[in-house]
């Protein structure tokens, strides 16, 4: 399985960006996938993740009710609109999946990064 991560860019404090993952295949109904940031110096943190199967979620306190993860089935395809954006959100955006569980913590495969940078 291979993960297409885009739609980074430079943003200006208040402003959304919609980041998207192509997966080459269809994600078998158990796997979550999700994002992933890492700022410099920071430890990877698991930003949102979606269950492939029933559309549950997970976010992390720092984003909640600023993010939203969403997935399309016809197109293979996680989002995360970003809004309200902050200069601490600013990281390389991975995309990752994993089997049989929702809190991503060993990804069985990682996307290429992003690059998101929210200006003061």
């Amino acid at each position: 399985v291979q993960l297409q991560a885009s739609g980074g860019g430079l943003v200006q404090t208040g402003d959304s960006l919609r980041l998207s993952c192509v997966a080459s295949v269809r994600p078998f109904s158990s796997y979550a996938m999700g994002w992933f940031r890492q700022a410099p110096g920071e430890e990877h943190e698991l930003v949102a993740a979606i269950r492939w199967s029933d559309g549950s979620t997970y976010y992390a306190v720092s984003v909640k009710g600023r993010f939203a993860i969403s997935r399309d089935n016809t197109k293979n395809t996680v989002y995360l609109q970003m809004n309200s954006l902050k200069p601490e959100d600013t990281a390389v955006y991975s995309c990752a999946a994993e089997w049989g569980t929702i809190v991503i913590r060993n990804p069985d495969y990682w996307g290429q990064g992003t690059q998101v940078t929210v200006s003061s």
